[in-house]
């Protein structure tokens, strides 16, 4: 008897031994998913990042999208050590500048192999690759996930789950309620949104990378399926151009197209919007054999683009790089998908509130910042005329709010990526690379520090995240006033998240900024102390001198103003003060920023 139990008993132990326990478990290595990791590791939590392709980086590397999109002014945290690693790569911020479309272009295997590094050097993180995500079920704390891998099929328990997948799969399954496409009015409160939903998403792309194989070189390749010439023939200024492109988007010289996403070392990315690889197809509800046979066609769309280049404008010495996919193809591992579900968490952040911060209380729990404009590609969708009066507002740069990475109702569970709880509409500029990043840094900051605490993510105090990402050099509000390394950097951003002085919000150009005016004079209109302190304050333009300030700080603190004054550099009582002086008296004789607050960025 004994015997014959043996092998049940062995094989249950190999099963038990094969489900291992993480603290942290991220489905998905995308930008956010790896970020992610990180970041949680470096605060002690045993982590685990499972990704299903054979790179990391997501639409940074694995897509090929490897032209940063904004935040060249606000690098922090983790985004920052990335873009100053490619700084070293290449010899200086200068010589990533070899494209009009970006600051910062690099080739995807270089960014790849420094994400690698930068994982290498995390002891508590375990990066596992071919983890082709199956299945999940909630356990009373956290989650079981089940994966198809190379050995195998493989199960992993963790306290808190991310998902970082490109498309927001991992929260379907695990029952999380999302959105697809235009929301309608009646769920987002936007001036512009439809009355009634769609499920039009933007255009996703098939990115390549081309090399310049030297003057004489013939790489062209044969005619691809079902090639067509005329999708191509208004992708640039050229011989071919029909008389009449009603699209109304801008037709550039062929050089100026090419060096649009010119990276160094003789390459180009193919990322280009005009009538050529962007590709419609809303796959985000098909299966994998369906998606896959979608971006089949998605790659044919790019390689006939390459073949139009090649043949019908003369660049027959350009060809797919041979030394940066380890495809069979050649092509990018994954599409640059622009849009995935979007959840239903606890904040939503829309196009209004970008637009308007101070009309709505998100910003006191900002997490992430973002500057770059709200652009939707859907050109390539067959009804485009739909969407073609679509006008975007002009937004300043925007902080993000916590609440959008929370699901409601599921426990456990943090939402990165672009799943996030965004609106369609503002999705066009939170979906960007620096953002997807800091997403990912904050998820990761939420699941470490629930796992310390032993309490479950909703439970977590906004003010502690944000006091984890302050600290690791990381924005909270999209400030340019101060670099990160200034001492009175955190001041502002701490100052900022309360709402008693408030920033600027500018349009430059192609840029959207935000500045505290940190050199201006402050203004007795500039404070906003009665939510916090039910102080009515002047609405003057008259300067606060410094001992109308003093008497006020003193009054609201308790404290002699002998020890106020301590807090000011320049003793004469007459005298005006600067709002970034006024900023630094606040924080540390009020410090109104330990006072928490919800989701919902109300006072607690």
């Amino acid at each position: 008897m004994r015997k014959s139990l043996f092998p049940v008993i062995a094989l249950a132990l190999f099963l038990l031994s094969s489900c291992n326990s993480y603290d942290v478990l991220i489905v998905g290595g995308g930008a956010s998913g790896t970020m992610a990791g990180i970041q949680a590791a470096r605060m002690g939590s045993k982590t685990m990042i499972a990704e299903e392709n054979c790179w990391i980086g997501g639409m940074l590397t694995s897509a090929g999208v490897s032209a940063i999109d904004g935040n060249y002014k606000l690098r922090g945290g983790l985004f920052r050590e990335f873009t100053d690693a490619l700084a070293e790569h290449y010899g200086g911020y200068d010589n990533l500048k070899t494209a009009w479309v970006s600051n910062i272009m690099f080739e995807p295997s270089v960014g790849e192999a420094i994400l690698e590094d930068l994982v290498s050097e995390e002891k508590n993180l375990t990066l596992c690759k071919e983890y082709v995500f199956e299945s999940a079920s909630k356990l009373k704390r956290g989650w079981k996930v089940c994966f198809s891998t190379p050995e195998g099929r493989k199960c992993i328990k963790c306290k808190v789950l991310i998902d970082g997948t490109e498309l927001g799969d991992l929260a379907k399954a695990c029952g999380i309620k999302y959105h697809i496409g235009f929301d309608p009015k009646s769920y987002t409160g936007e001036k512009m949104a439809f009355e009634q939903g769609n499920d039009i998403v933007q255009d996703l792309t098939m990115v390549m990378t081309l090399k310049d194989y030297g003057p004489g070189a013939d790489m062209t390749i044969e005619k691809p399926e079902d090639y067509d010439k005329m999708n191509y023939v208004n992708c640039c200024l050229n011989p071919l151009n029909t008389p009449v492109f009603e699209k109304g988007q801008s037709l550039w010289s062929a050089e100026m197209m090419l060096s649009y996403g010119q990276l160094q070392n003789g390459k180009y990315m193919i990322n280009w919007p005009v009538e050529a690889n962007d590709f419609y197809a809303n796959i985000i509800e098909m299966d994998r054999a369906q998606r896959d046979s979608v971006i089949r066609k998605a790659k044919l769309r790019t390689l006939g683009f390459l073949y139009f280049l090649q043949t019908e404008l003369g660049y027959r010495n350009l060809g797919l790089a041979d030394d940066e996919y380890p495809t069979e193809d050649k092509l990018a591992f994954i599409p640059y998908h622009r849009e995935s579900r979007r959840i239903e968490g606890e904040y939503l952040f829309t196009m209004d509130e970008a637009e308007c911060r101070y009309d709505f209380k998100g910003y006191r729990t900002g997490v992430a910042v973002g500057d770059y404009p709200v652009d939707h590609h859907h050109f390539a969708n067959p009804d485009w005329k739909r969407l073609s009066h679509l006008w975007f507002a002009q937004i300043p740069s925007f902080t993000l709010p916590l609440g959008t990475l929370i699901p409601l109702e599921v426990e456990d569970f943090i939402v990165a990526e672009k799943s996030i709880s965004v609106s369609n509409l503002v999705n066009g500029t939170t979906r960007l690379q620096p953002v997807v990043c800091e997403i990912g840094q904050v998820a990761g900051v939420i699941a470490a520090l629930s796992v310390k605490n032993s309490c479950s993510v909703r439970e977590i105090k906004v003010r502690d995240v944000q006091k984890v990402l302050l600290e690791a050099g990381a924005y909270l509000q999209p400030y340019l006033d101060l670099p990160v390394e200034d001492a009175d950097f955190k001041v502002l951003q701490r100052l900022g998240s309360t709402g008693i002085l408030r920033a600027e919000g500018r349009n430059v150009g192609w840029t959207n900024e935000s500045w505290f005016r940190a050199t201006d004079t402050l203004l007795w209109k500039d404070l906003f102390l009665e939510e916090y302190y039910g102080v009515a304050y002047r609405d003057s333009s008259e300067p606060v001198s410094r001992s109308e300030f003093v008497d006020l700080l003193s009054e609201l603190s308790g404290k002699p103003k002998s020890e106020v004054l301590k807090f000011f550099s320049v003793s004469e009582e007459s005298a005006g003060l600067t709002r970034q002086e006024a900023a630094r008296a606040i924080d540390s004789v009020l410090n109104p920023f330990e006072r928490d607050v919800n989701f919902k960025g109300e006072l607690l």
